[in-house]
């Protein structure tokens, strides 16, 4: 593939955890990688001197961003801006995806203003986890206003939704919430694709189909009885993994909602200045 997208001399990324890189640290421990990461490190290789801020930081909703990151990222001027955000602002009871996405166009506004091209992330399609997937209806809507902002505005546009690949429970961390190390590589690649970025990997590419009983189970006589036992040993397995995600995830979420703090509280950005990557 060959890159195909105007000189890119800085890149700006803004947004949540998502975009933080939470669920894909670096080997040595130092701090999150991510898919933003990732992508501004295969920007630079046909652009050497990149320069390349992040400002997201995980457990911001839209407002956040729009107070805390916008006017940084307008300041830097980049030739390039990325804004995926709203996926916590969904997660709240009460939240209106119509609401959202009119906060959300705003901030695409005033990074075009700035003279950036912006570079929009739609959110994942969350039907691969119980409970989570209660938000889906929401989440659908909010994306449609997403793509029509993107399409309105000249924005690029990354369509995580899509991306059945994602689908996989293996591309998660434990929290359900987060991308996996691969799920972030893959987000990259497709996010190079969009932009024309040469890439020599496919975000397509399947997972190791995964280890099952049914060829032996074929060849007994007791197929039937053994698939039962197989498949309800299975449901039991993940009802166990739904209550230790409930036990270790999802009840430290709602403490945090009922105290009103949230896990990106006195975090500072992990790249606040527009330097040389």
């Amino acid at each position: 593939m060959r890159d195909t997208l105007p000189e890119i001399g800085a890149f700006v990324a803004l947004g949540d955890s998502f975009t933080e890189g939470l669920g894909d640290s670096y080997p040595d421990g130092a701090g999150h990688r991510g898919w933003a990461d990732r992508f501004a490190e295969r920007l630079a290789v046909g652009r050497p001197g990149l320069r390349y801020a992040n400002l997201a930081v995980r457990g911001k909703v839209i407002a956040d961003v729009v107070a805390d990151q916008v006017p940084l990222a307008m300041a830097m001027a980049p030739d390039l801006a990325s804004i995926a955000a709203g996926g916590n602002d969904l997660l709240r009871p009460r939240s209106d995806p119509d609401a959202l996405a009119g906060a959300f166009e705003a901030i695409v506004v005033d990074l075009r203003a700035a003279g950036s091209q912006v570079m929009v992330f739609t959110g994942f399609d969350p039907r691969t986890f119980p409970v989570i997937r209660l938000i889906r209806g929401k989440a659908a809507a909010y994306n449609m206003h997403l793509r029509a902002i993107a399409d309105r505005n000249g924005c690029l546009l990354v369509d995580l939704w899509s991306m059945r690949v994602l689908d996989d429970p293996r591309e998660w961390s434990p929290d359900r919430l987060h991308l996996s190390s691969d799920g972030h590589r893959r987000v990259a690649l497709r996010a190079c694709e969009v932009v024309g970025v040469s890439v020599d990997e496919d975000w397509r590419e399947p997972l190791p189909v995964r280890l099952t009983t049914e060829p032996i189970l074929a060849r007994t006589a007791a197929r039937s009885r053994a698939t039962v036992l197989a498949q309800t040993a299975d449901w039991l397995a993940a009802r166990r993994l739904d209550a230790r995600w409930a036990r270790e995830h999802a009840m430290p979420w709602f403490s945090r909602r009922i105290r009103g703090v949230s896990t990106g509280d006195g975090i500072p950005p992990k790249r606040p200045e527009m330097l040389p990557l």
